[in-house]
Formats: structure tokens, C-alpha cells, sequence
């Protein structure tokens, strides 16, 4: 989508993987279970229409709220040319949805898409993702379908303004899942007559799966006062039980730890689902691959680089806050409250203690990884040179500082399915990052080919320093599982 701001550095080439399983994919028209298609009636695409045209339907038909319910939207959904009159294309690959396209927008939205994407796009699919736009818009804020905050959006609220929101739905629920990229200095002749091994032995060493067991498993066993510390230090604390190396957290957003979080605002239930996972790859679109390097389009900065349930804790006290507030949206799944209420306060902690988890769980992986191929390849990770090259985050909210109207703004800035891109000499970067522009990692599909970016000035003031994450598909991926020269683990 937005690949076109940025410099591509690398494509790596996958010599296979793992993962565990992918979930129903589907348009507005169909959706794929399993091998079959289920296409929807007419009747039933009015009735989504409808559901779309005003989330409140029910309590209109029910009694429930009718307040809530604006009846101006309960009329026949308008044409599709009628919707297009609300779309202004502003570059070849750049369009703005105009307020009034839906009631309570206060802002105009904006999206990202290339002919390709633009020419394979079905009406339906087109207003749909134009649908989403709006919603976030209302709430003041790579299309895949997700909560009614899609996949790749970004929303930035004025911290200044007392009005302003945090908004767990703007977020996601899988907080601060990201991508870490590990070089070595291993050639695709050194690893070649090993891959059946180096597989399997990633496999043994990082759990994959919903219930599957982590670092108690794997690694040693922690306790529930290890655990709190993981929410507090973050990296911090696996650089302290020797599972990171200290540069390590030099190539990670926050260097692995966001300060503000508070552990007790993490629940009892999340803590439960998360003590026994640490560790562990995850399910559904989440993977782990061995890749060579294939193509390289700027020699400089390869050079340089050697090439959770949070939010759900969450919605019911901010629909409380939304009500004490007088807060409307256009969804309750972009539940919200302000950033200085208590609840917004809360959240951003739980979610700062969630992030820092996550990071802790990639180290953990990483370290599992490393002992992999140093067993694999008689050597130490040291020898094989297996240091970070990035790790980014998706999947967070975060204070940073951009300009806006030509004047510097402090922005609380949510990325759901988005990665941080900033260009060179930003100061949130690494020092050897500073010439070339932070690293940014994009997955492809699984058995596909992914690309290591570097960031520009062009998407600071355009996207407020974000671009797209990638994203696994399944129907790709079922005709690479067939690829005998790959290596594969589910």
C-alpha cells in the first residue's frame, strides 16, 4: 500500500518456515470456509448494508437506546456513484474520504492504495473499506478485514486538546505484535544440506499454537513475581536473566520497554492466558522463517544492517466513560475515553505492561533461535553473528512528537496492523540507523518473498511516520505448503 514512500533495501527469500494455523478470509459477497465458498443472498447483503448504515439496528427494532440511533440513517443506502461523489483521489495512489460521508464524522480520512489493489477491487470490497474510513473518522481519527478499526490504520489525537481519545479498538487486541529480523552470517550454501534440521529444531525449541507452553517449557521455569517484572522492564528484564544481548534492545522500538507500564492494570484473567505462553510463537497469522537475502536495491543500508486481551479488560469501563463523557461514535467497538481521564490512563498503562511482554516474548524466541543454530552449526551465536537487525511493533499507541499545520504537535499516534517508519536522523532510531533510516520490516505471505525497507521524510507528514505490516494469505500459502524445496513445520 504505502510502499511507495519508502526506500526497499532487501527481499529476503523464504527456504521455509512454521506456523500453526490461519482463520476464514472472506469479501462482502463471499467468504472462503475451508476449500468452499459461501455466497451470500441478496437479502442478506441488504441486511449487512443496513447493519452498516447505522451499528445501532437492533436497539432501533428492540426499543434499547433509541437515542443512539440517528433515523436520518435508516433509509436506503445510497448507490455506489453516489457513495464515489464522497472519494477524492489526491495522487495516483492517495484518496480522501470527505466528511459527510457518514453522520459524526469530524475529520477527513484518508487511504493508501496502488492501481494493482485498486484495479482487483470489487465495488463491495471498495465500500466497504471506504465504510471503515468513515467510522474512524467519526471517532475524530494494507486493507484486511478486522474489528471496525481495519488492519493497517492509523489515528493521531492532539494530546494538548482535553477532548482527545485513546481508543482500544484503534489499537488491537493482539498488542505489539511485531516482526524481529535476525541476520547471520551464514550463506544459502552453509544452511541448504541443514534445512530439515534447522526446521525441526526451531520447531522443538519455540512453541507454536493457541495453549501451548513457553519459556516454562523451554527455557526456566518463572514464577508470578518474574512475571510481574516482565510487564514493568520489559527487555530490561530478559537482558538481566541473559536471554537478550545488549544491543538487542538498541534495535527495538522503545529499546523494549515502554516506562509507563503498570502491571496491576493488567487483569487477573490476561495473566492467567499470558504466565504459561511466554515464549511462544502463537497462532492464527503469527510465523517464524529462515530467509536469503535475494535482491538488493540500496547497497548502503543493507550494508549498515548486515543484512493479548488488554483491550478487552478495557471496553467496558471506557463504554462507561464514553457515557459519563457524552462521547459518541459510530461503533462500540471504537469504545474510547479521554486520554487524561482515569480510564484513558489506565489503559495506556495496561497497554504499555502488555507491550513490554510482547517484547519480552520475542527475546525469549530470539534466544531460542539463537541456541538453535549455534547446536545445528557446532558455533556460537556469537561466531554465527546472530544480532538484531530490527524489531517493530504493530498493534500500539504511542506519544510522539509530529508536525502539524506547521507546527510541532505531541500526538497520542494508534497503529492497528501498522509499523512505524522514521527516516533518517530521526532521534528515536538507532545510531547506526541514523544515515539510512529505520528499518522496517514488511512479512509477505508465508513461502513468499519479504521486503526490509528504510523509511523517508515523505511519509512523516503524510501517514505520520507509518506504512503497512503485511500480511499472511491463506490462499497463497496453500499452493506454497506444496513447494518441495521449502521445509515446513505446522
Amino acid at each position: 500500500m504505502f510502499l511507495n514512500n519508502f526506500v526497499t533495501v532487501a527481499k529476503k527469500r523464504r527456504m521455509g518456515g512454521f506456523l500453526r494455523s490461519w482463520g476464514v478470509s472472506g469479501t462482502s459477497d463471499e467468504t472462503s470456509i475451508g476449500n468452499g465458498v459461501y455466497r451470500r443472498t441478496m437479502p442478506e447483503m441488504f441486511l449487512l448494508r443496513f447493519m452498516q448504515i447505522d451499528p445501532h439496528w437492533l436497539n432501533f427494532f428492540f426499543g434499547k437506546h433509541p437515542e443512539t440511533t440517528d433515523l436520518t440513517t435508516l433509509r436506503m443506502p445510497r448507490t455506489y456513484e453516489e457513495e464515489l461523489k464522497f472519494i477524492e483521489r489526491v495522487s495516483p495512489v492517495q484518496f480522501r474520504i470527505k466528511k459527510g460521508f457518514v453522520p459524526n464524522m469530524n475529520v477527513e480520512g484518508t487511504f493508501f492504495v496502488n492501481k494493482t489493489l485498486e484495479n482487483l477491487s470489487s465495488r463491495s470490497w471498495n465500500t466497504r473499506v471506504y465504510r471503515e474510513r468513515r467510522f474512524i473518522a467519526s471517532c475524530c481519527w494494507a486493507f484486511h478485514r478486522a474489528s471496525r478499526s481495519e488492519i493497517g490504520n492509523i489515528a493521531a489525537f492532539d494530546v494538548s486538546n482535553p477532548d482527545a481519545v485513546v481508543s482500544p479498538g484503534g489499537v488491537g487486541f493482539d498488542i505489539n505484535c511485531g516482526v524481529r529480523l535476525i541476520r547471520t552470517n551464514l550463506s544459502e550454501r552453509d544452511v541448504a544440506p541443514y534445512k530439515e534440521e534447522v526446521a525441526q529444531s526451531l520447531f522443538d525449541h519455540i512453541p507454536v499454537g493457541v495453549g501451548s507452553k513457553g519459556i516454562n517449557k523451554c527455557i526456566n521455569p518463572i514464577n508470578a513475581k518474574n512475571f510481574e517484572e516482565c510487564f514493568e522492564m520489559g527487555m530490561d528484564w530478559t537482558l538481566r536473566e541473559g536471554y537478550s544481548w545488549p544491543e538487542d534492545k538498541e534495535h527495538c522500538e522503545e529499546y523494549g520497554r515502554m516506562v509507563q507500564a503498570d502491571a496491576s492494570k493488567v487483569s487477573t484473567r490476561a495473566r492467567k492466558r499470558g504466565l504459561p505462553q511466554l515464549g511462544t510463537l502463537g497462532a492464527g497469522n503469527h510465523y517464524g522463517e529462515v530467509q536469503v537475502v535475494d535482491e538488493v536495491y540500496d547497497e548502503y543500508a543493507a550494508a549498515k544492517m548486515g543484512i493479548d486481551h488488554v483491550a478487552t479488560d478495557s471496553l467496558v469501563s471506557m463504554e462507561k466513560a464514553m457515557a459519563r463523557d457524552n462521547i459518541r461514535v459510530n461503533d462500540r467497538q471504537l469504545a474510547c475515553a479521554r486520554i487524561n481521564s482515569q480510564e484513558g490512563q489506565d489503559y495506556l498503562k495496561g497497554m504499555a505492561a502488555a507491550a513490554n511482554f510482547a517484547w519480552v516474548n520475542r527475546s525469549c524466541m530470539t534466544f531460542c533461535v539463537r541456541q538453535s543454530f549455534a547446536k545445528i552449526f557446532n558455533s556460537t551465536p556469537d561466531d554465527l553473528d546472530m544480532h538484531v537487525i530490527y524489531d517493530v511493533s504493530h498493534n500500539v499507541a504511542k506519544m510522539e512528537e509530529h508536525w502539524v499545520d506547521g507546527k510541532p504537535k505531541q500526538l497520542c499516534v494508534h497503529r492497528k496492523g501498522a509499523t512505524r517508519a522514521f527516516p533518517a536522523h530521526h532521534p528515536l532510531i538507532p545510531v547506526d540507523c541514523q544515515l539510512t533510516g529505520q528499518p522496517v520490516l514488511i512479512g509477505g505471505t508465508m513461502g513468499t518473498c519479504s521486503n526490509v525497507l528504510t523509511g523517508t521524510e515523505k511519509e512523516m507528514a503524510e501517514t505520520f511516520g507509518t506504512t503497512c505490516h503485511g500480511e499472511p494469505c491463506p490462499e497463497q500459502l496453500r499452493v506454497e505448503l506444496s513447494d518441495s524445496n521449502r521445509c515446513w513445520r505446522v
